[in-house]
């Protein structure tokens, strides 16, 4: 019986191969992660794949479509495997926690641009920026102790 992962791979006419398989498995698990975390991952179950199959392996999954790379401003790229909606971005100012964000309005690509200068748009792209409940938390509970600590 295929996997869904080989599916997913087959389906785009890729080699089902060790490495794109443990890739996209970390990828399913882990939203939102970095290249050097995805290469930590692979390799805790995998130790014998190098760093340069995995840099591979996220640029083919990329090109054929299986992995989506994001990389919000001021932010280390990022890859995950929810790919086909045109769903948007939360980023933590503070740490970097990234959450996904369902399509702002409608169908894909989600926003009209007002002027689209003749452009055919097919894609919009949408990052919301703020603090993560566990960062706000710790503010809330830093200005608490300073507070305390003044009186």
């Amino acid at each position: 019986m295929m996997s869904d992962l080989e599916a997913q791979l087959r389906g785009v006419s890729l080699r089902v191969t060790r490495p794109r398989l443990a890739v996209l498995a970390v990828l399913r698990d882990h939203p939102h992660v970095d290249t050097d975390t995805v290469i930590a991952l692979v390799r805790a179950d995998h130790p014998t794949i190098s760093h340069q199959a995995v840099y591979d392996v996220l640029r083919a999954l990329t090109d054929a479509g299986l992995v989506r790379r994001i990389q919000p401003a001021r932010a280390t790229a990022r890859y995950e495997s929810r790919v086909g909606d045109n769903h948007h971005h939360v980023v933590c100012r503070s740490c970097g926690a990234i959450a996904d964000v369902e399509c702002a309005v409608g169908h894909a690509p989600c926003l009209t641009a007002p002027n689209d200068h003749g452009f055919v748009v097919d894609e919009a792209e949408v990052v919301y920026w703020g603090t993560c409940p566990g960062c706000a938390a710790d503010r809330i509970s830093q200005r608490s102790a300073s507070s305390e600590g003044s009186t």
